[in-house]
């Protein structure tokens, strides 16, 4: 993954450095002085952890009897070493003969997910989009990396949440154009009218394009949300246009005189319109300070397609 373009800051979560003792039993002793191996790790587990040896009731509340050692007696190294254990011979045996004791440096948190251990690499995606990075480090890894039986790669993160909501745009986005359609319908009691204003959303995505190609912004959930509401807009325009059209050609005027007419006299109050949303979003577009990534492309993809609409318009 070092090798692919625009992976910055790899890395994996693995936190080490706590201390652990641990006791190893030497089977030799423990069958010198005739001493099972459990009986030596229950010994460790009662003096150390605990056992739990009843149970306090109080009132529907229940909480276990521990027994343990006190703390002068289990609290050191060299106490838990000192711990004695009776043979079937009466001789008492510390577990410093029983049991060999090292001090390792072991994992101070084991990550679990889905009641599975994991291990989670770590990277961040700069200078290229999140999609295309993510699926070439995914290519070069399954052609490289042969995991251990039992063993699997999940790409999980911001990919994962991106990849979930494309594919809830392309279910929200055919609804959203089928219910603009059939609210147009329904207005305007008319095929052909709902068509030509519906192909203002085809035009729609032009300035939203171009915005985000000039100023360099990767095409994201974000944006996809705002073609969403840019589409609402130019539905907006669109019908505004049709309307007054249909009013000037019920006074008489001929389809051609009707449409130049209804495009001069509606050009202000559609001006008027598309300036408030762009300049109400022009500075979301610009910033890119902490928390814009989020924004900046949903007011880019806005701003970039109501100009386009006014020019076209």
């Amino acid at each position: 993954m070092q090798n692919v373009q625009g992976v910055q800051d790899l890395g994996v979560f693995r936190v080490v450095g706590q201390p652990n003792l641990n006791f190893t039993v030497d089977r030799n002793q423990a069958a010198r002085y005739a001493i099972n191996v459990s009986d030596i790790q229950d010994a460790i587990q009662t003096a150390v952890g605990g056992t739990a040896l009843s149970q306090v009731l109080l009132g529907e509340q229940r909480f276990d009897l521990v027994l343990r050692y006190l703390p002068p007696f289990r609290d050191t190294r060299e106490a838990i070493e000192k711990i004695r254990l009776v043979a079937p011979s009466g001789e008492r045996v510390s577990l410093a003969q029983l049991t060999k004791v090292d001090v390792v440096d072991g994992g101070s948190e084991i990550y679990r997910e889905a009641n599975s251990r994991y291990i989670a690499v770590k990277f961040s995606v700069r200078g290229r989009d999140l999609g295309s990075t993510v699926e070439e480090a995914m290519k070069k890894v399954n052609t490289s990396v042969k995991l251990p039986v039992g063993y699997f790669i999940d790409w999980a993160g911001e990919y994962e949440s991106a990849k979930r909501s494309q594919r809830r745009l392309l279910v929200v986005l055919p609804l959203t154009i089928l219910f603009i359609y059939v609210i147009l319908y329904t207005m305007f009691k008319s095929v052909k009218w709902s068509l030509l204003i519906l192909t203002n959303i085809a035009m729609a995505p032009i300035g939203g394009l171009l915005a985000l190609w000039f100023s360099g912004t990767h095409f994201s959930v974000s944006s996809g949300v705002g073609f969403l509401a840019l589409f609402g807009v130019s539905v907006q325009i669109g019908v505004i246009m049709v309307e007054y059209i249909n009013q000037l050609r019920a006074r008489g005027y001929d389809i051609e005189d009707a449409a130049v007419e209804g495009a001069v006299l509606r050009l202000r109050p559609i001006t008027m319109t598309m300036l408030v949303a762009t300049l109400g979003l022009l500075p979301a577009a610009l910033s890119h300070g902490i928390g814009s990534d989020s924004q900046r492309p949903f007011a880019i993809v806005i701003v970039g397609g109501l100009i386009a609409d006014l020019i076209i318009a």
